[in-house]
């Protein structure tokens, strides 16, 4: 098989799967108890809900828009 028919290589894979990871993440950190009809959580109002978690999100977009336009080293 010729390698270079393949338009990512394995460090490609590798930082695709690392930024799935951190939007999975920060998709966990978003995860809580929610209000009801009749019962109010205030948490849904935390600083990790409403500031860190998407920002890792959408850090993590970011690292796979990297991982995808990185170019391959020619051997």
């Amino acid at each position: 098989m010729n390698k270079e028919k393949f338009a990512f290589d394995k460090v490609n894979y590798m930082l695709l799967a690392a930024g799935f990871a951190i939007i999975v993440i920060g998709f966990l950190l978003m995860t809580g108890p929610g209000s009801t009809e009749t019962t109010f959580e205030p948490d849904i109002f935390s600083f990790r809900r409403i500031k860190l978690a998407p920002t890792i999100c959408f850090a993590g977009f970011l690292f796979i828009i990297y991982a995808i336009m990185r170019k391959p080293k020619k051997s």
